[in-house]
C-alpha cells in the first residue's frame, strides 16, 4: 500500500515538472530552464491532473493518519480546489495583461537573485527560459480577450504596459552577469548563446508590447472589478476559511475603523503637551490625529537614504527581540534592497523569500524607490508617508518578527506541504499582528510617535479591507477609496492613491492583512483562556479580558508568550482554521 508520504511525493513531483516556476521558487531546480505549458492543451493537462489528484486525497480516511497528516490531507485538497478554481473559473490570464508580466518576472528574477548554484548553471538555466518567452507571449495573445463577456481590464492593460519594461531590465541582468565571468571556452559558448537567447526574447516582448497598445487597450472595455458574486468566490479561496464571508469581513473591518481612530486619537492626545507645549490642544479628535502625524511625517529621510533607515531600524529591532526574549531570531542570508522593476505596481514594500529547498538562500526585503517622474509635491508625499517611524514599523512587518523571521521558521517545517504551499491571509496576519506584539512588549516605549505610528499602520490594514470589498463589490470610486484613505485613514495622497491602484489590481488579497491578524487574535485570546483555565488562578478564564482593540493583554496565568509566537510559526504558513486545529491540539497534548 502506497503511504501518504509516497503521494505526497508523488504529487509535488508532478506539480513541479507542470509548473517549473513552482519548482523553482519551491527551490527544486531540475526545471529551471522551462516554463509551464500555457496553451490550451497545457491548461487540459493541468486540469486533469488536478482532479486526479483530488480523487486521490479525497479518497483517503483522515482517521488512519496522523493528525499532522490529517491536516497536510485537507491542506492539500484545499491548494487543489483552488487550483483548480483559478484555471477553470477564475481565469485572469484572459482578462488581466499583468498575469504575463507577473509570470514573466517570477521566472527570470529567482534565478538572478538567489546563488543556488555557479552562475553558469543558472544561467543556462536563463537561456532556456528566454528561449521559451516566444510560446509565453503566444500564449498570452491567445488567452487575453478569449472568453465571451469577460473583456480585457483597460486598467490592468495600462498597468501593463508602465510595468513591462522591467522584464527587459532583468534580461540585461542576466547579460551582465555572464560579461562578468572569467573567460573560457564554456563561457564564451554560454555568451553566445545567451546573447542568442536574449535576443529571441526581447524580439517576442517587443511584439507583446506592440500587441498591447495595438490590438487589447483600444479594446480593453473591462474594468477588472470583480463584482460581488466573482468576489465572494474568490475571497473564500483566498482566505481559506469558509466563515470569513464578505459581510463578516465588511462589518468587522467597519467596527474596527471606528475604534482604531479613537485609540489613535487617545496616543495623539498623549503626545500633544510635548510636541506642542503652550497651545491648546484641538478638541476634534480627527484634527488632533492629524495634526501629530503630520508631525511624525515631517521626519523623513532622503529619497535615497530609505534603506539605510530600514537596515539601521532592524539592528534595534532585533536587539530589542534577543534582549526581552520576544522571539527566537534566525540568521539565514538577508537583504534590504529596492524593488525590481517589474514588481513596482504591486506594492511600497515586500518581502521575498527563499524556497524551503534553496537551504541558506538570501530573503528580500524591497522598497520601492520613488520615480524619477514624481513631481516634488509626489516625492514629498511619498516620504511623509515612509517617514522613519513608518519605516520601523514597517520593517518590523517585513522583516523581524515578521514576513522574514516566519519564512524562516515555515521553512523549518518537517512538512513539506506546509513548507511548500503559503497562505497569504496566515503570512500577511501574521506580519500585521506581531508589530501589534512588539509594541505590547515594550518596543519603542519611550517614543510615543512610535505607537501612533502603528496604529495609523494598523487602520491601514483596516482601510486595505474595507476598499477592497467596496472596490470590487459596490462601484467605490477613486475619489471615495481616496477620501477614505486621506481623511479617514490619515493616508498621504501618494500612498492613497498606489494603494487604490494595488487594490484595482489584486482582488482579494487587499483584505488578507486584516483578516490575518484578526484570526491570530482571537486565536490567540482563546489559547490565554486555556492556559488561565489551566492554572491555579481562582479566577480562570476570567483572567483573560476582552481588549478594547487588540492586543495590550495583562498577564495571563500559564501563558507564555514566546512559546506562544514560536508555535504560531512553526506550524508553516496554514489558513487560520488548520492552524487553530494544529494549536488547540498542542495545546491539549502540553496539558
Amino acid at each position: 500500500m502506497t503511504s501518504f508520504a509516497d503521494l505526497v511525493r508523488g504529487y509535488l513531483d508532478e506539480a513541479f515538472r507542470l509548473n517549473p516556476l513552482a519548482a523553482t521558487a519551491a527551490g527544486i531546480h531540475d526545471h529551471d530552464h522551462r516554463w509551464p505549458d500555457l496553451s490550451e492543451a497545457g491548461r487540459s493537462i493541468a486540469l486533469q491532473a488536478i482532479e486526479r489528484w483530488e480523487k486521490v486525497f479525497r479518497s483517503i480516511d483522515p482517521g488512519g493518519l496522523t493528525f499532522d497528516d490529517a491536516i497536510d490531507r485537507d491542506r492539500l485538497l484545499a491548494v487543489l480546489a483552488a487550483e483548480r478554481y483559478e484555471k477553470s473559473e477564475a481565469r485572469d490570464e484572459t482578462w488581466d495583461p499583468m498575469t504575463w508580466i507577473y509570470l514573466l518576472g517570477d521566472g527570470l528574477f529567482g534565478l538572478l537573485a538567489r546563488e543556488f548554484a555557479a552562475p553558469a548553471i543558472r544561467l543556462r538555466s536563463i537561456a532556456g527560459r528566454l528561449e521559451g518567452i516566444p510560446a509565453i507571449i503566444d500564449a498570452a495573445r491567445s488567452a487575453l480577450g478569449s472568453i465571451a463577456g469577460r473583456p480585457v481590464s483597460k486598467f490592468h492593460t495600462e498597468r501593463a504596459l508602465l510595468d513591462l519594461p522591467g522584464i527587459p531590465t532583468l534580461i540585461e541582468e542576466a547579460l551582465a552577469l555572464a560579461a562578468s565571468l572569467e573567460p573560457s571556452d564554456e563561457v564564451n559558448v554560454l555568451r553566445a548563446g545567451l546573447g542568442s537567447a536574449a535576443a529571441t526574447a526581447r524580439d517576442a516582448i517587443r511584439a507583446y508590447e506592440d500587441h498591447l497598445r495595438a490590438v487589447i487597450l483600444p479594446t480593453a472595455e473591462g474594468e477588472g472589478r470583480l463584482g460581488l458574486d466573482r468576489y465572494a468566490v474568490k475571497l473564500a479561496y483566498t482566505l481559506g476559511d469558509p466563515e470569513m464571508t464578505v459581510d463578516r469581513v465588511l462589518e468587522s473591518a467597519e467596527r474596527q475603523f471606528v475604534t482604531v481612530r479613537a485609540e489613535m486619537a487617545r496616543c495623539a492626545a498623549v503626545m500633544w503637551a510635548a510636541v506642542r507645549p503652550g497651545i491648546t490642544r484641538p478638541e476634534d479628535p480627527e484634527l488632533l490625529t492629524r495634526t501629530m502625524l503630520d508631525h511624525i511625517g515631517e521626519d523623513h529621510s532622503g529619497p535615497d537614504e530609505l534603506l539605510q533607515v530600514a537596515r539601521d531600524a532592524l539592528v534595534r529591532i532585533e536587539a530589542f527581540c534577543r534582549e526581552q526574549g520576544v522571539i527566537g531570531l534566525a540568521d539565514e542570508p538577508f537583504e534590504i534592497d529596492w524593488t525590481p522593476v517589474f514588481l513596482r505596481g504591486w506594492a511600497q514594500a515586500m518581502l521575498t523569500s527563499p524556497g524551503p529547498f534553496d537551504v541558506g538562500q538570501k530573503a528580500y526585503f524591497h522598497i520601492t524607490p520613488i520615480p524619477d517622474s514624481w513631481s516634488a509635491a509626489h516625492r514629498e508625499s511619498y516620504l511623509r508617508e515612509m517617514n522613519r517611524h513608518q519605516l520601523e514599523v514597517l520593517t518590523i512587518h517585513e522583516a523581524v518578527p515578521g514576513h522574514y523571521l516566519q519564512g524562516v521558521y515555515g521553512n523549518r517545517t518537517p512538512s513539506a506541504v506546509r513548507a511548500v504551499f503559503g497562505d497569504g491571509a496566515y503570512a500577511e496576519g501574521w506580519a500585521v499582528y506581531v508589530t501589534q506584539v512588539m509594541i505590547d512588549s515594550g518596543y519603542g516605549a519611550d517614543d510615543p510617535s512610535l505607537a501612533l505610528a502603528h496604529w495609523k499602520y494598523y487602520l491601514r490594514a483596516v482601510t486595505n479591507a474595507l476598499i477592497d470589498i467596496r472596490i470590487h463589490t459596490a462601484g467605490m470610486t477613486e475619489d471615495e477609496a481616496l477620501d477614505l484613505m486621506i481623511r479617514g485613514g490619515f493616508q498621504e495622497e501618494a500612498e492613497a492613491r498606489a494603494k487604490y491602484s494595488r487594490a484595482r489590481l489584486t482582488a482579494t488579497q487587499l483584505s488578507t492583512y486584516f483578516v490575518g491578524s484578526l484570526g491570530l487574535w482571537e486565536l490567540e485570546h482563546e489559547v490565554r483562556r486555556r492556559a488561565a483555565a489551566a492554572s491555579d488562578d481562582p479566577r480562570g478564564a476570567g483572567a483573560v479580558p476582552t481588549p478594547s482593540v487588540v492586543g495590550a493583554y495583562p498577564p495571563t496565568p500559564g501563558f507564555d508568550y514566546r512559546a506562544h509566537l514560536e508555535a504560531l510559526i512553526s506550524h508553516g504558513a496554514l489558513p487560520l482554521p488548520l492552524l487553530r486545529r494544529a494549536i488547540v491540539h498542542e495545546g491539549a497534548l502540553a496539558n
